[in-house]
């Protein structure tokens, strides 16, 4: 999410700085290419579907437009997404490259040389660009009840609501299972083909999943997960209230370090900033690092006290996507790793 840095931080800048988690290091600005849009190569596909098209957003916005969108402009995350329902997304905004110019961890599985990125890191968002790619619709993630768009910036955000309807999907206070759901239902409504193979082994797998970390959590209570994520001045610990991914690891029964709301009250609910001298406040057997390129990852992380962690001492450090890729395919993994990390986990707080 964002980068921008600022001694009290404003509200859209805490999700920003963290959505989930943490203000992290400035992303490196990898420009914003732009090459000709082509066909899906994810393994579902879509099917004709012509005629009008409707879909009601989680603001309460229904959109009508006379045929399906096809010029279609995506936050990232969400064009993953939807590329692996077999909707191929014509421009992207937010985390699409790396400084080395390969795919982002939230761009998933796009092949992000067939899409026009028109920013790439917080704030940055071509209008001119986007009005010459003449979108039918945008669509983006909300983390907020006030319906902000995410990686829309609000500098200008009225001129690029004029240039087409927009769709957001809530990722705010909710578990895991209801935006999955929404993004189903959004991918359908694109003329994806829900009954192919790769998407309905996709939504089983998931269901597998979900049940082998209940059982982990199950037979495993005393093992506490920490969700934490590194910047160069600071370590920020997460609270599993709001975000997506551990509001629902919470619920299939996983034991979590909760910083009380008054520690989190400054990052605006989400998280609790920790000084690297105190990263050891709360014991923890494993931790979960934030993996979006914006943050330091646990291999970079050179603080002694960090090194000296109990769990990092143990090997029990895993990654965690705080703004997961809503499809079921890339939500497998996420319960899968941290299943099989509990299953592995010696108490060791």
């Amino acid at each position: 999410m964002s980068n921008a840095r600022a001694a009290r931080p404003t509200r859209r800048g805490i999700l920003a700085a963290g959505g989930a988690l943490g203000l992290g290091a400035v992303l490196a600005a990898c420009g914003d290419d732009d090459a000709s849009s082509g066909s899906s190569g994810s393994s579902a596909s879509t099917s004709a579907k012509s005629g009008p098209w409707t879909f009601k957003d989680d603001r309460g916005t229904t959109v009508k437009l006379d045929r399906i969108p096809t010029a279609i402009v995506a936050f990232t995350g969400v064009g993953a997404a939807l590329y692996d329902y077999g909707v191929q997304v014509k421009g992207v905004f937010g985390p699409t490259k790396t400084a080395a110019g390969k795919a982002d961890v939230q761009a998933g599985d796009m092949d992000v040389t067939k899409v026009t990125v028109l920013g790439n890191v917080w704030d940055e968002f071509n209008v001119e660009k986007y009005a010459a790619l003449a979108p039918d619709v945008l669509i983006s993630t909300m983390f907020d009840n006030a319906g902000t768009l995410w990686y829309v910036p609000e500098a200008s955000k009225d001129k690029i609501a004029g240039l087409a309807p927009s769709v957001g999907i809530s990722v705010y206070d909710r578990q895991l299972t209801a935006p999955l759901q929404r993004m189903w239902e959004l991918a359908e409504s694109l003329g994806a083909d829900m009954k192919a193979a790769a998407v309905t082994d996709a939504k089983k797998k998931f269901e597998e999943a979900a049940a082998r970390l209940r059982a982990a959590a199950k037979a495993k209570p005393g093992i506490k997960v920490l969700a934490g994520s590194a910047s160069a001045e600071l370590f920020y610990v997460s609270g599993t209230n709001l975000s997506i991914d551990l509001e629902y690891f919470k619920a299939l029964g996983v034991n979590f370090v909760e910083p009380p709301e008054s520690a989190k009250a400054q990052g605006g609910g989400w998280y609790e900033s920790l000084s690297w001298e105190n990263v050891d406040k709360y014991a923890a057997d494993i931790i979960m690092m934030d993996d979006r390129s914006s943050t330091i990852q646990p291999a970079d992380i050179t603080e002694a006290t960090w090194k000296k962690l109990p769990a990092v001492k143990a090997g029990q450090v895993i990654a965690r996507s705080p703004e997961p890729i809503l499809s079921y395919a890339k939500c497998v993994p996420l319960l899968e790793n941290l299943a099989e990390a509990l299953e592995k986990a010696k108490k060791v707080s």
